[in-house]
């Protein structure tokens, strides 16, 4: 009996030792002499850091994977316990990092985490919205960037984003408008007479034929000629020289007796019954009303003669573009009658007078007809040059994002990231638009896809100002 009591006796303070022991093992208490009383050695359980830092959640008290920003109760009223930034946070992916901190000493803090489809809500914890659709982290320093917009290498070449540098150059612009090629008015001389007169013989020139300066045209009798002529030979006769005007000389003049049939009065003392009238410059003929013994009227054209040489085109350019034509601004007109064949000119005039009916500005261009092919009355396309000359700075016209309000570019700063600038923009021309302020000779711009990135940049602007500031770490 005495036996079986000490046996049970024994046996408590073994199971009394050992619980002992483990209660203090877990609290790091070290037993004198328990290393010597049961021959191995204690190892002290490590204790857990109390929590520190800010409260950057609330967590589900039972495990659930419910989260909140502030504090809040479950439906059966039991509080959220909060999780600080020491503490370690284990998600569904089985990540367990701590919250609020790099995983590695190269990464960057996440700051919180934004919507995917750029609704103004974040959360300082992953979640998923109503599609399933994971939010966006926000690592620290991005918020400091200000409008500054990192994209992935594979987002750009998938997005196709295509950059150019910013470079001087001439900004030319062709302002196309519909001409008609018309008669050089200095270059068109008529025959006629200025007296009574009939036509003793008429050349075999028709219209359409080129004639040439001195060319006979007509042969005719004027009764005022042979007056004046019979005159002047009476004057010859009486020895007068330097004849004053009213004289028989004077008279032939008047009357368009060409030089040289006067000098040939003045040599044969003779007054020929008929004069020779001539084509007074080289060209062709675009009217004859000279017939064979018909009687001429003062005045009364018989042949008009024009130098088609040169010739103009009239453009009618439209009133809101007059701005940019000047004097001087090169022209191509094509005609098509000469398909592939154009002509080079300038802008010789401007004329003073809007069309009432059209709303446009009649130019003239002055451009060389060799072969004479260009015709009187054709129909022509005219492209002028307009625009400065001199190089501008300028980007490609895709550069430029226009809000109405405002003009936008978007400034490659290198490795991925990308600043909307604002710039005031000049003339247009030739695919490039000037830049009077905000870029620089030697910047990078986006010239495709840019719109995505502004799209980045205005969604990351109105993330900062919707985003409470309690949401924010």
């Amino acid at each position: 009996m005495k036996r079986t009591a000490l046996r049970g006796l024994t046996l408590a303070a073994f199971l009394a030792a050992g619980a002992g022991g483990y209660w203090a093992g877990h609290r790091g208490i070290v037993i004198p002499g328990s290393s010597t009383l049961f021959g191995a050695t204690t190892v002290a359980a490590e204790t857990p850091p109390s929590p520190s830092g800010p409260v950057i959640y609330y967590k589900d008290p039972v495990g659930l994977p419910a989260y909140s920003a502030e504090p809040s109760r479950t439906a059966d009223g039991r509080a959220f316990l909060p999780v600080r930034g020491s503490e370690e946070v284990s998600f569904d992916e089985k990540l367990r990092t701590e919250a609020g901190q790099p995983t590695n000493a190269g990464e960057k803090r996440i700051l919180y985490y934004r919507n995917p489809m750029g609704l103004p809500d974040t959360s300082p914890v992953p979640k998923t919205d109503s599609m399933g659709m994971d939010y966006i982290p926000v690592y620290d320093g991005e918020a400091e960037d200000g409008p500054v917009v990192k994209v992935a290498p594979g987002k750009l070449q998938r997005a196709g984003v295509r950059t150019e540098a910013v470079e001087r150059r001439p900004l030319g612009k062709l302002v196309r408008v519909p001409g008609m090629v018309q008669l050089d008015e200095r270059h068109i001389a008529v025959v006629a007479t200025r007296s009574p007169a009939f036509l003793d013989e008429v050349a075999n020139v028709t219209t359409g034929d080129a004639v040439a300066t001195g060319q006979a045209l007509v042969r005719l009798y004027s009764p005022d000629i042979a007056a004046a002529g019979a005159q002047y030979i009476t004057d010859l006769n009486g020895g007068v020289r330097g004849l004053t005007a009213g004289g028989g000389r004077q008279r032939l003049e008047n009357l368009g007796v060409p030089a040289e049939a006067i000098a040939e009065i003045e040599r044969t003392r003779k007054v020929p019954l008929s004069m020779t009238w001539r084509a007074p410059r080289d060209g062709v003929v675009l009217e004859r009303n000279a017939v064979d013994g018909m009687k001429a009227e003062p005045g009364a054209v018989l042949f008009r003669i024009a130098d088609l040489s040169t010739v103009w085109v009239l453009a009618d350019v439209p009133e809101h573009n007059l701005g940019a034509v000047r004097i001087g601004a090169p022209a191509t007109i094509h005609v098509k009658g000469l398909p592939g064949t154009a002509f080079k000119g300038q802008v010789s005039l401007v004329y003073p007078q809007v069309n009432e009916v059209t709303r446009a500005i009649r130019v003239r261009i002055e451009i060389a007809n060799p072969g004479r092919v260009l015709l009187p009355n054709m129909y022509a396309d005219v492209a002028i040059g307009v625009g400065n000359a001199a190089p501008a700075l300028a980007v490609p016209d895709g550069a430029v994002i226009d809000t109405g309000t405002r003009q936008v570019v978007i400034l490659d700063r290198g490795e991925g990231r990308f600043e909307p600038r604002d710039v005031k923009v000049g003339q247009r021309g030739e695919g490039f638009t000037e830049i009077r302020d905000g870029l620089a000779e030697g910047d990078r711009v986006v010239v495709a896809a840019n719109f995505l990135i502004d799209a980045e940049s205005n969604l990351k602007a109105a993330l900062r100002g919707l985003t409470p500031v309690e949401t924010q770490p």
